[in-house]
């Protein structure tokens, strides 16, 4: 996949978690909530349908402020691929203000673990930049963090 450094923020961890255990907490409803956003704030509601213009729906807090976040996935392929985008929302229709399409790519490692790879794309320099700065290498890096923490809680 070819990335432009003008619009897209990427970044690749291993995971010491196996890859369709890291699928399955991405792709289940009950397992969102204990990773998705960074710790204190939570997640508060998420609504998944898994398949290529299904819904992903999430709510969170955030210190003390409900967010919500609407959006679809654009290609589910599954236990390797996840794309998702806040530019439209279930049925196809536009959102008002879009920022970014996700891809995650998983792949294993030779010890059972997870090569993780997670891309932000943008439609604008400056819509990346101000991701960027709003911690995106930070928060996502957490994000990842509190996944592979409690998938391996998963596993005992």
């Amino acid at each position: 996949m070819e990335l432009d450094p003008t619009t897209d923020l990427s970044f690749t961890r291993t995971l010491a978690v196996p890859r369709q255990l890291i699928w399955e907490c991405w792709t289940m409803p009950q397992h969102i909530p204990h990773f998705f956003v960074p710790a204190p704030h939570k997640v508060t509601a998420v609504e998944i349908d898994l398949r290529a213009g299904g819904r992903f729906n999430t709510s969170f807090e955030v210190d003390g402020t409900t967010m919500d976040n609407k959006g679809v996935y654009l290609e589910v392929v599954p236990g390797e691929k996840l794309v998702f985008t806040d530019t439209y929302t279930e049925g196809w229709k536009p959102a008002a203000d879009p920022f970014m399409t996700a891809i995650l790519l998983l792949s294993d490692t030779p010890d059972g673990g997870t090569t993780y790879t997670a891309i932000a794309r943008h439609r604008t320099a400056e819509t990346r930049k101000a991701h960027e700065d709003m911690g995106f290498f930070d928060g996502w890096g957490t994000v990842v963090t509190q996944l592979e923490t409690y998938a391996a809680g998963l596993m005992r």
